[in-house]
């Protein structure tokens, strides 16, 4: 997996960190849900590129 994507996976998940923090400050639910799943969503495909990396190895 190219460095590029991999960066690309991990800014997604820290902007859904980052989402998620400032749900937390306005108390807004809808911007905390949208955080939580823009992080999941960059931690799988951390995940899978790491799964895929081993394989290809």
């Amino acid at each position: 997996m190219s460095i590029g994507k991999k960066f690309a996976h991990r800014a997604e998940a820290t902007k859904g960190s980052a989402k998620k923090s400032t749900g937390r400050a306005t108390s807004s639910r809808r911007l905390q849900a949208e955080g939580r799943g823009d992080q999941a969503k960059g931690n799988l495909k951390q995940a899978m590129a790491k799964i895929k990396d081993a394989f290809k190895h």
